[in-house]
């Protein structure tokens, strides 16, 4: 599914112009983005949540010439589905 996806289904299901239905999909993708950035946490009900957590630095090798380095902790984003989205991806009721 594409951004433009998203605008169409709320362009026929809503009836609000494309050109407003972008505006709208656009406005709640950086808010979303503006939020994770800050590390707080998205949850949306019926859907899922969005954590941004942190890794630490740790050890690692160069596949090539086997050096040993340390790779540098980052920031990662996770996505947990709600119970309710995994029980319909699993066919259950």
């Amino acid at each position: 599914m594409t951004k433009m996806d998203l605008v169409n289904s709320i362009y026929s299901k809503v009836g609000f112009s494309k050109k407003d239905s972008l505006e709208i999909v656009e406005n709640v993708l950086e808010i979303m983005k503006s939020r994770l950035e800050k590390g707080e946490k998205i949850k949306i009900s019926g859907f899922g949540n969005f954590v941004v957590r942190t890794k630490k630095p740790r050890r690692g090798r160069n596949p090539q010439t086997g050096e040993q380095i340390t790779i540098e902790g980052r920031r990662i984003l996770t996505f947990k589905p709600s119970n309710v989205l995994r029980r319909l991806l699993n066919g259950s009721k």
